[in-house]
């Protein structure tokens, strides 16, 4: 099959990035925009912009119908969604499938069974591999049985959750009632879905995860990602590969997903999510992401593979081009995610006018941004800016470039994270690697210069 025209449904860098690929490929694209983004510099970089309903995400992005219903009046052959959204949306992989559209990832029957936490804990066993002890709640008395048996501290999970939202720790049983309510509360308010379940907290662990590329066939495995430096449990750092993991347990944890890909017979790209001990002996399957990953340019740094070629080719009904052994890790590579936040006063979201934006430049940085100056942040939509990514030989060697790199960038309007990128790999815990994920949140301290703006 060939892929002539594919409708982007999505915005910011991530649209920007698959547009690149698609016009290198010779495929038309057209962007399925928002009111808030019908100017951006997606709009301007695509073949043509569809508008597909107002600025709130429910009323356009997140409109099955609406993107739909763009694909069909462009007559675009594919549907690309990008992550976030609607990219691991059942039902319009499914309306794809009933209209004769190709969708751009996994097959609908691999977006349920990896969308629901709990069936992607059960696969994961099925698959054989390790999972952190716990399982589903239906009420307070399950939730504190359950966590009698595996230990406190434990973590509430929204079944239907996803980007470190839906989890709430519990340190002590006399927390448990009300943090119960709490999450079930925000699990239906935000997911539609009110279903918990529950887990032992692992304090001090790393999150690691593996990306995978498989064609419904075979699968393979384009190596690992370190992760650990999150707020809210969500990204902030990414490197390739993870550092300071023994090689053993490094190549068993890629056979781990590599067998689970294998089990779903996975089409497309996707992540498993590893917690990893701190003291790198044991790994415990967290969830899969049926998609491409903010942080994939790392991935790409160290295998120079367009991730986003190959999620198209598959799609388009190509066999695997790459065998497990022609998959070369060379160097290491860093991103930084820069967003519209204030980190000194618990991350709070920007929005505004960027009125400068200068961004770093060289042969080892590559910057992914929809931003401009005069480029607008809505309050509507996530708050991430750009992606700097420093790659070299070595891990001290990208370390540096990306110093280098944020000192150089620039962006006034809006308060950004581009200062606290600058403190955290000023530290020796990160320039040593092997941060666990409570890392961040002991770092940050009131007098720090958290914020640029």
């Amino acid at each position: 099959m060939i892929l002539r025209r594919v409708l982007i449904a999505n915005r910011g860098e991530i649209a920007v990035r698959i547009i690149r690929t698609c016009q290198r490929l010779g495929i038309e694209t057209v962007l399925a925009a928002s009111d808030a983004d019908v100017d951006s510099v997606p709009a301007r970089l695509a073949d043509r912009t569809v508008r597909i309903g107002p600025a709130h995400p429910s009323q356009s992005y997140l409109s099955v119908g609406a993107v739909v219903g763009a694909a069909l009046e462009v007559r675009a052959d594919a549907i690309h969604p990008g992550y976030g959204f609607l990219s691991e949306n059942a039902r319009l992989a499914r309306r794809c499938l009933e209209a004769g559209i190709v969708f751009i990832g996994p097959t609908v029957r691999q977006l349920e069974g990896v969308g629901d936490k709990l069936e992607a804990r059960r696969l994961a066993i099925e698959a054989g591999l390790p999972v952190v002890p716990g399982g589903p709640i239906e009420n307070v008395q399950q939730a504190r049985a359950l966590a009698g048996t595996i230990g406190w501290p434990v973590l509430i999970k929204a079944v239907g959750g996803g980007g470190g939202r839906g989890m709430k720790q519990v340190q002590v049983p006399a927390q448990l009632d009300e943090t119960f309510e709490l999450a079930r509360a925000e699990a239906h308010a935000a997911f539609g879905d009110a279903r918990l379940y529950l887990e032992r907290f692992v304090g001090s662990g790393r999150h690691v995860e593996v990306q995978l590329l498989g064609d419904g066939r075979e699968v393979i495995h384009l190596g690992d990602r370190d992760c650990s430096i999150q707020r809210r449990y969500q990204k902030l750092i990414e490197e390739a590969p993870a550092p300071h993991v023994p090689e053993r347990l490094r190549d068993e944890m890629h056979a781990a997903a590599v067998a689970f890909g294998r089990h779903l017979a996975y089409r497309g790209l996707g992540t498993v999510e590893f917690l990893l001990d701190a003291a790198c002996r044991e790994f415990y399957f967290l969830e899969m992401n049926a998609r491409i990953q903010v942080e994939h340019p790392v991935t790409e740094a160290i295998t120079g593979i367009d991730l986003v070629e190959e999620q198209i080719a598959v799609a388009a009904g190509q066999q695997l081009r790459l065998r497990q052994a022609e998959v070369r890790f060379l160097g290491h590579a860093i991103e930084c995610r820069i967003n519209a936040e204030d980190p000194g006063h618990d991350f709070r979201p920007s929005p505004g006018r960027v009125t400068s934006a200068v961004f770093p430049a060289g042969s080892a940085i590559r910057v992914d941004t929809h931003i401009e100056a005069g480029a607008n942040v809505p309050p509507y939509y996530d708050s991430l800016l750009a992606k700097i990514i420093a790659s070299g030989r070595d891990r001290r060697t990208s370390l540096a470039r990306m110093r280098t790199a944020l000192a150089a960038c620039e962006l006034q309007g809006v308060t950004t994270n581009v200062a606290l990128h600058s403190a955290l790999l000023a530290q020796p815990d990160v320039i040593r690697g092997g941060v666990d994920t409570t890392f961040l949140a002991g770092f940050l301290t009131p007098s720090l210069p958290l914020a640029s703006s």
